[in-house]
């Protein structure tokens, strides 16, 4: 049975109300709403062989219909007409973003979630940078005193990170400056990956008598590094999902809240999600992973010069306004690849 215009524009129609109501959709209501040009009863007939060809569910037997998960997917990829923000709404979005730029990546992350969930009314996901997918911008060493350096490691993806050092010799800051000289030289701009052995003992062997502290400073240096190679993911709006109605119902709800407070469920969900080259959508049963069943998350990965740092996630029920978190995302994906995030 094949699906022409008219089941089309009638699944259209049903999907357009149901996402606005939340309510199962009656053949009245469309015949009296959206002016289709057929009667009631013939879109009840194709209500039907919708029903029968897996687009839309019926609750009960007296109940009117919603989508179900394949007829929002027919929606998201063929029927979806993206809304172009205005001029005036775009400035609004960058200003906001610009003004985050001064500071630091954990901080921008953090209200990145939460503007994202203001905008959409949804629950956001933000995963950080990747310290693996980072480059070491700058290391910066500071006597605290005899015994004690403040290392402060700055990545080019925004990851600040600050570590004490500590030694059972006395370190003058000209040494100190001398040993931030030959790092940097040889660590800067290079990946977090590419610090290898063979590239600790080449400095090595030109520390001299610096050798002890050397070693002191690299083992805290890899130490850190390796306790940031876990990228941290912030959530905002996490209540906003008690705005529909759906999840009036205590045991929905609170999958969707153990869900959020899960974080392996979320780093996997997110990582099934994530498209590199596009903005990825998955509706209820396409997610994989227990308590997202009911859900459907648009997602997306925010780079720098081309190369990947970390994602954004919009998580909600599957009747959430696909359009608009789509434009929405978008927006704010484009932004961030332009360079907004801190350098």
């Amino acid at each position: 049975m094949n699906i022409d215009d008219r089941k089309v524009r009638i699944l259209q129609a049903i999907i357009h109300d149901y996402i606005r109501n939340g309510e199962p959709v009656g053949s009245r209501t469309i015949a009296k709403k959206y002016n289709l040009g057929v009667s009631s009863a013939t879109i009840r007939n194709e209500m039907s062989d919708l029903e029968e060809m897996g687009y839309l569910e019926q609750l009960h037997s007296s109940s009117g219909r919603k989508p179900s998960d394949k007829g929002y997917r027919l929606y998201v990829d063929n029927l979806m007409q993206i809304p172009k923000m205005s001029p005036q709404q775009e400035v609004i979005i960058k200003n906001h973003l610009l003004n985050l730029a001064v500071y630091e990546m954990d901080r921008v992350i953090k209200d990145i979630a939460q503007y994202l969930s203001e905008l959409t009314k949804l629950t956001c996901i933000v995963k950080g940078p990747s310290i693996k997918r980072s480059c070491l911008k700058h290391i910066q060493l500071t006597s605290i005193d005899c015994n004690n350096i403040l290392m402060t490691i700055v990545t080019d993806s925004g990851i600040i990170k600050n570590a004490i050092i500590k030694s059972n010799m006395s370190v003058k800051q000209e040494t100190l400056f001398k040993l931030c000289n030959l790092i940097n030289d040889e660590f800067k701009y290079k990946n977090i990956e590419d610090l290898t052995l063979d590239v600790v003992f080449k400095l090595k062997r030109e520390m001299d008598e610096d050798e002890q502290i050397f070693d002191c400073i690299i083992e805290v240096l890899y130490n850190t590094l390796k306790e940031i190679d876990v990228s941290e993911v912030y959530l905002g709006g996490t209540t906003n999902i008690f705005n529909y109605q759906e999840y009036n119902d205590i045991e929905r709800a609170r999958k969707f809240l153990g869900l959020l407070d899960d974080d392996k469920r979320i780093r996997k969900l997110l990582d099934r999600c994530i498209n590199e080259n596009d903005i990825s959508i998955k509706i209820g049963t396409e997610n994989y992973v227990e308590g997202a069943e009911n859900c459907s998350i648009i997602s997306a990965v925010y780079s720098s010069n081309d190369r990947p740092l970390g994602s954004i996630a919009i998580i909600g029920p599957t009747r959430m306004e696909y359009s608009k978190v789509v434009s929405v995302l978008g927006e704010v994906i484009k932004i961030l690849n332009e360079g907004i995030i801190p350098r």
